[in-house]
């Protein structure tokens, strides 16, 4: 058993210490090889309670990849298998797209019209405890496991938000979510209105389609793209739904560790609006493929942007099959815009910065402070 776990260490510990640049000799990371193996025997014969050892080498394996950044992650088999196999009504959850800061659960941005969302959970918040449970010092994947559940049962989640002092705790009932990724309407009668909610591999055909039917209305001469609380999608949806908007010029470019590896998107000739006005709202919620969308059409001077500094997620991940039938969620590369400056960490600045007024803030309601403001600005 022993030299089982001694070739597994060396394997795992190997790939993660050389490209820690504070060792300075293959020795070392055997040293610490030999720590950590030391320090598995001292708890498994001294820790006041009998420990899962697979559990451990689970939660060691997650904390290397998670000391990278917050979106690297391992998956055991249980859990990639949940990822890639559809729940056919078994599991309700609670709509809100959650990633890791700083070991804490954090909120991405709530789905529209979800139960977190009607709750009134919001971009931004830290989730510290789940049903009473404390969360941190949890994986994400275990996090997330928490608040799964049957459709129809409640869950208690309480959240730290940013200006609040005290913690704020939602009772939530988990309902199947389903997600309307592109909703239409017209707003004062000119401006045609798009909400996209997520960008999956539908979203561009649709967008295209609402327009296409915005156009035959002659009163319509302005538009307003929302991308507000969409936390992201395929990175390829994104650089169409650019396209269609820019004339030419760069969308977005990805780098990673390899040159080989770099790659660029550019506009094709033609622009959907034919040059109408155009509004895109972002706030703490926009991330990833939003992000990119935003960021290059303010880089190339065709939208005016409205609301709050985005999320700042600049990365690609890749889901990495592993021989347990489990998977790692590794970044890969990060993006870049045209302007050369990579989103990580501090998001897509709007031209406009507006913020939400009060907490019954809801998005494209009459309480909709944000969205008011782009009509005002479109319709003098």
């Amino acid at each position: 058993m022993k030299i089982k776990l001694k070739i597994l260490l060396t394997f795992f510990f190997s790939i993660y210490f050389f490209s820690q640049t504070y060792l300075k000799s293959e020795d070392d990371i055997y040293k610490k090889i030999d720590l950590f193996s030391e320090v598995l025997n001292k708890i498994n014969n001294q820790y006041v309670d009998e420990v899962d050892q697979s559990a451990i080498m689970d939660s060691a394996i997650n904390g290397v990849l998670q000391s990278l950044d917050p979106y690297s992650a391992y998956m055991s088999p249980e859990l990639y298998k949940n990822m890639t196999t559809e729940t056919k009504g078994e599991f309700g959850g609670l709509g809100i797209e959650v990633g890791m800061e700083a070991g804490v659960v954090k909120v991405i941005s709530p789905i529209d019209n979800s139960p977190a969302y009607r709750k009134g959970v919001k971009a931004g918040d830290y989730i510290v405890k789940i049903n009473n449970i404390q969360v941190q010092g949890k994986s994400l994947s275990e996090a997330v496991d928490l608040m799964r559940g049957p459709v129809g049962s409640d869950i208690e989640i309480t959240v730290r938000r940013r200006g609040e002092k005290k913690a704020l705790t939602f009772v939530i009932t988990r309902e199947i979510i389903e997600v309307a990724s592109v909703r239409t309407e017209i707003k004062d009668k000119n401006i045609g209105y798009i909400r996209l909610t997520s960008f999956n591999e539908n979203s561009s055909n649709q967008i295209k389609q609402e327009i296409k039917k915005f156009k035959k209305n002659e009163k319509i001469d302005h538009f307003i793209l929302d991308l507000r609380n969409n936390p992201g999608g395929l990175l390829s949806q994104a650089i169409k739904i650019s396209d269609f908007f820019l004339k030419n010029g760069e969308i977005v470019s990805t780098k990673s560790r390899r040159d080989s590896e770099n790659r660029k998107w550019f506009a094709k000739p033609g622009d959907i609006l034919d040059g109408k006005t155009f509004i895109v709202l972002i706030n703490y919620g926009s991330a990833s493929a939003s992000e990119i969308v935003a960021g290059s059409l303010k880089d190339h001077k065709r939208a005016i942007l409205i609301g709050e500094t985005s999320y700042g997620k600049g990365s690609v991940q890749s889901i990495i099959p592993l021989n347990n039938n489990g998977a790692i969620r590794l970044t890969v590369s990060k993006y870049y815009l045209p302007s050369g400056v990579s989103i990580s960490d501090v998001g897509v600045v709007p031209d406009f910065e507006v913020a939400e007024e009060n907490e019954e803030f809801r998005i494209n309601t009459v309480t909709d402070n944000q969205l008011n403001f782009a009509i005002k600005l479109l319709n003098g």
